[in-house]
């Protein structure tokens, strides 16, 4: 990679050198910011059909994207005398407010002409005064890992982190001729659209995994592992042939359940006191780094263990967990087995199989949230064989899964180093130090 024949010393911390022709500005030099929503409650966002629909921005698409991606906006209802600030194309918008470090601070360009676009309440939009600035080559900057470094010291936060309006005014950019963004803007475009295919082919290659692993679990837990076992017909349409010897039984047959503790906010601790339990809720399962809650003196009825299983009847429905303790939401159904005819794994690679949470999903019913009931439940089939198959079974899956699960390590490294490479690619050139022109 070449280098700037000069430099000079920038004074921006974390920044260090820039070519000796760059200049150095504060971006309340370079434009204003403005506000997004304001007044709106619940009601008025995403609404199937009305007259005064209007699109906006969610914050989503700037936390996840270097440009907006106009094929993912939302609606807001926008009477006609409301005072709203509309985007343009050139605006850069800044995610304001955020539950985490990672996000708050990120920004987006809107390179397309939009029609009465709006922008959502956490954010603000940067709209850009300065002819001599190209919107692409200063939304790249404020991507690079020096300028987020010196953007986020001093935000701050409880339960959302938030970012100053003073900040992101006071903060200090490096520019070069406005021929030189323009050329640097194209390079980083190129650049990262290559980088980001090979990235989108990495993920599609991880859900590939996780089909493989699914259709090994689907095969285990409702054909057996021995492809010379005599078949004969389950008596169940959607799960045809089944081991000769495998008995068909219902869940009622083998287990009860139990229902979880739905408990008021006011109710939770924030951190652990004498006689708590974790909650455990969807939220907490799927977000294990954010605050947990605490509930003082449960019921024993509503303690879960390690060695347990817990079954989302709504929220995540028909999705099998464990190795998880403390007091579980009502969103969940706690499942005492018989211990001496079922192993644990087994259940839990039975429940967790394709076939079975389809069925799962649709006894829920087809309402917006489904909501799984006991009886539907309890009239689940199950299949009955000996514990020694069934431990086989668990091996079995196991042993294929360490093996798919090794790829799928690899494979995230490889996402890790090339995200990596996107950002460290982008720092290194909008700050100078690599030169991408003749």
């Amino acid at each position: 990679m070449k280098s700037y024949d000069t430099y000079k010393e920038s004074g921006i911390e974390w920044v260090g050198e820039i070519p000796s022709h760059w200049e150095e500005k504060r971006m309340r030099f370079l434009g204003y910011l403005y506000g997004g929503l304001s007044g709106k409650s619940a009601n008025d966002f995403n609404q199937l059909s009305n007259s005064e629909n209007k699109s906006f921005i969610p914050f989503t698409n700037i936390a996840n994207n270097l440009k907006i991606d106009v094929d993912n906006l939302q609606t807001v209802v926008i009477s006609e005398n409301e005072s709203q600030n509309k985007v343009q194309k050139g605006d850069l918008f800044f995610l304001m407010s955020s539950e985490n470090y990672e996000d708050v601070g990120k920004s987006a360009v809107l390179t397309s002409d939009l029609e009465e676009t709006y922008l959502n309440s956490f954010c603000k939009g940067f709209r850009i005064s300065d002819e001599n600035i190209v919107p692409e080559f200063l939304n790249y900057q404020l991507f690079s890992k020096p300028l987020r470094h010196n953007l986020l010291t001093g935000a701050n936060g409880f339960t959302r982190i938030n970012l100053k309006i003073d900040k992101v005014n006071d903060l200090r950019v490096t520019l070069p001729p406005q021929e030189e963004q323009t050329a640097i803007a194209f390079y980083l475009d190129r650049k990262t659209d290559e980088i980001d295919a090979l990235i989108a082919d990495k993920k599609r290659l991880l859900e590939l995994y996780e089909e493989e692993k699914i259709t090994i679990i689907n095969q285990a837990v409702t054909k057996g592992i021995d492809p010379k076992v005599k078949m004969k017909d389950s008596g169940i349409e959607w799960l045809g042939q089944i081991p000769e010897h495998w008995e068909v039984k219902r869940m009622k047959n083998i287990c009860t359940v139990r229902q979880g503790l739905q408990i008021s906010i006011e109710k939770r601790f924030l951190s652990k006191v004498d006689n708590s339990f974790e909650y455990i809720t969807i939220r907490s399962i799927n977000n294990p780094d954010q605050a947990k809650e605490y509930i003082e003196k449960p019921s024993p009825n509503v303690i879960c263990n390690k060695d347990d299983i817990l079954m989302a009847r709504t929220g995540a429905t028909g999705e099998p967990i464990t190795g998880v303790e403390g007091v579980f939401h009502n969103n969940f159904f706690l499942i005492d087995f018989n211990r001496e005819l079922v192993d644990k794994m087994f259940l839990f690679y039975f429940l967790k199989s394709g076939r079975i949470k389809e069925y799962l999903l649709l006894m829920a019913g087809t309402t917006t949230i489904p909501d799984l009931n006991h009886g539907a439940f309890y009239n689940t089939p199950f299949f009955q064989y000996s514990l020694e198959e069934q431990q086989s079974i668990v091996y079995h899956i196991e042993t294929e899964c360490t093996r798919i699960d090794a790829k799928i390590a690899k494979t995230q490294k490889l996402i890790e180093l090339l995200t990596e490479y996107r950002t460290a690619l982008i720092s290194e050139v909008v700050t100078g130090k690599i030169k991408v022109i003749d």
